[in-house]
């Protein structure tokens, strides 16, 4: 090393101790985040897999209501943006206590229980689920789809359905 670069890395040194800035212990800040963020939000489908959208101007009481506003499809702006909605359900009936979630459904169930429709349908009602109960996570909640002509599909989880 040269005497230029010695003084230069000695006037840093003590430039960083005399700076008046006190070591400090670490601060407890609670637990880190994780999971799903709060507040409601329908999923639709894409062509990079499904994606959260806010639900800013309604309030949602139950969760037969988020399926009919999921039905109903992706706003204009979010259409433009490449959303579409993929559920297509005849009659259903929807109930949710703690983490569980049953869609009942008339007739039989078309969709493979793999697929974009099914995780739009999983994803909106575990997160509806987890606002309507707040000691809820929406990644806990599995969401059991109970057609009246075939078998049960499920329980799924969100996490099952995004990034895939």
């Amino acid at each position: 090393m040269k005497v230029g670069q010695g003084v230069v890395v000695a006037a840093l040194a003590i430039a960083l101790v005399g700076c008046g800035v006190q070591p400090t212990g670490v601060i407890g800040a609670g637990e880190p985040a994780s999971g799903l963020t709060r507040g409601m939000r329908l999923y639709y489908a894409s062509a990079s897999g499904l994606r959260g959208v806010p639900l800013l101007d309604k309030e949602v009481k139950d969760l037969n209501a988020v399926v009919k506003l999921l039905l109903s499809g992706p706003p204009p702006a979010e259409q433009r943006e490449g959303l579409t909605s993929l559920v297509q359900l005849p009659g259903f009936s929807v109930t949710g206590t703690g983490t569980r979630v049953t869609v009942r459904l008339d007739g039989r169930y078309a969709e493979s229980g793999r697929d974009q429709g099914t995780g739009q349908l999983v994803c909106t009602l575990a997160r509806a689920q987890s606002v309507l109960d707040p000691k809820v996570r929406t990644d806990d909640v599995e969401v059991t789809l109970r057609p009246s002509e075939g078998a049960a599909l499920g329980p799924y989880r969100c996490a099952e359905f995004l990034n895939t």
